[in-house]
């Protein structure tokens, strides 16, 4: 890791006296560090949260609470947060107590600004690696759990699957943003069956499926009685999702007028059924979903600019097929074995030039295209691929590849396709292509290939 990477990390100094809080200020803003100074101690903690990307640097003899007591805090909160104590002379013996007890490490007055930015830069890198490190345990464990999984090695699906892991139990509502068939309603259930509501509920609305004249009476239930035909009591889809997750998908066509209420439930956590007086406590989060630019219609008056703000706290944006070209081969192998079993039909493995054909598709229907090309496939082979239309050849930011970009495009298919066929046995695909084992590897790491994509696996 290069130090350099270490500057996106903050440091958080306490010491009661105003003048070695500026001189440290300054020391460490010359180095690009974001750097917030407390007098008070209790002040402080109250900054930090368990996946804070900083280090603590507090003095070690304070008036109301000492830097034992603040490590100690710290440590409860997270142990992974490095804390450095700054001693006098005299506290040499409690310093070295305190790196027993799991302080990073004390520097002891009067200190050099090269003994501090020196320590400080190597406990931030200890602190980006212990976060990285944490992030790589929590997506292993996701995906090796049970139910929906996000299969993909590029680095947009990366970004998207560490994004839903950050905000997987964080009390808040999330916006869904991305093209029709990207796969919205994969991702909410993947964010409720791995966070803490996965015991409860999910509970998913089509805003676009369900008749105007019926989506309020889906949403907040009603009482006997409540309209003409309305004979029994039913219990909405809000009050049924109570401790799990409501998946509100096409949420751009919801009425005008039902935006209102459902912006008062989000904001007050209670749900009236239709006819009844009765408010009804809830504990949900709720998920929406759009293929628009909801920020857009908000400004047109064509959705309420209120609920929007308020859908938007946490939002999402999930990367289109067209983006993501590497994961193609993978995905259509997925789905085309998921087809044969259902179907009971052998697949047989695509060749390199219809792992072109795919490559060069623009699939405007993303992956829910590529899904029922895959599940054609398996009933009517290759005459199924004659419904391509070869788009041009994967792109680079805005300009078309180079020769030497297709060439490393399709000795990276090629790979990819042997991997498929074999399951990601590394011999036999070395015995198919000719490759030394070394080799094999090295253009493995080079293109991102991890065998354990290879293997048969579920997604919804």
């Amino acid at each position: 890791m290069h130090p350099n990477d270490a500057k996106q990390g903050e440091v958080l100094f306490i010491d009661d006296e105003a003048a070695v809080r500026k001189a440290v200020q300054q020391t460490l803003m010359l180095e690009g560090w974001s750097t917030t100074l407390f007098e008070q101690p209790r002040m402080a903690l109250e900054h930090l949260t368990p996946n804070w990307p900083g280090v603590v640097v507090t003095d070690l003899s304070m008036p109301d609470m000492d830097g034992m007591a603040v490590l100690d805090a710290v440590q409860r909160l997270d142990a992974e947060i490095p804390v450095v104590l700054v001693t006098g002379h005299g506290d040499i013996s409690l310093a070295v107590e305190a790196m027993r007890r799991g302080a990073y490490d004390f520097i002891e007055k009067p200190f050099s600004s090269e003994r501090l930015v020196d320590t400080v830069r190597r406990a931030l890198e200890k602190r980006t690696m212990a976060l990285e490190i944490r992030s790589l345990k929590q997506e292993l464990a996701v995906q090796n759990a049970p139910g929906p999984r996000l299969l993909g090695n590029t680095p947009a699906i990366r970004r998207l699957r560490q994004m839903l892991h950050s905000i997987m139990d964080m009390p808040a509502d999330v916006l869904l943003q991305g093209e029709t068939g990207t796969g919205k309603d994969l991702i909410a259930r993947y964010l409720h069956e791995h966070s803490q509501r996965r015991e409860h509920n999910f509970v998913a609305i089509n805003c676009g499926a369900v008749p105007e004249n019926l989506i309020e009476s889906e949403l907040f239930g009603h009482e006997a009685g409540a309209f003409t035909g309305a004979d029994k009591l039913r219990i909405g889809k809000l009050e049924y999702a109570n401790g799990g997750t409501l998946f509100l998908d096409e949420i751009e066509s919801m009425p005008l007028a039902l935006q209102v209420r459902l912006l008062r439930v989000l904001e007050e956590r209670q749900v009236e059924r239709l006819g009844s007086n009765t408010l009804i406590p809830l504990d949900i989060r709720v998920i929406a979903a759009t293929k628009v630019d909801l920020k857009q219609l908000s400004e047109s008056g064509e959705f309420r600019s209120d609920l929007y703000y308020r859908l938007n706290t946490l939002s999402v944006e999930i990367p289109p097929l067209r983006d993501r070209p590497e994961d193609i081969p993978l995905l259509f192998e997925h789905f085309a074995i998921i087809a044969s079993a259902r179907f009971q039909r052998e697949m047989v493995p695509l060749s390199v030039s219809q792992v072109q054909r795919l490559l060069t598709h623009d699939w405007p229907g993303n992956v829910r295209e590529l899904r029922n090309l895959a599940e054609r496939y398996v009933l009517m082979g290759d005459v199924a691929l004659d419904d391509l239309e070869g788009g041009a050849w994967p792109q680079s930011g805005d300009a078309q590849q180079t020769l030497p970009e297709r060439v490393e495009w399709f000795e990276q298919s090629i790979i990819r396709e042997a991997m498929q066929r074999h399951k990601g046995v590394i011999k036999d695909v070395m015995v198919e292509l000719g490759l030394p084992r070394k080799t094999l590897y090295d253009k493995l790491a080079k293109y991102g290939i991890r065998r354990q994509d290879f293997r048969p696996a579920s997604q919804d």
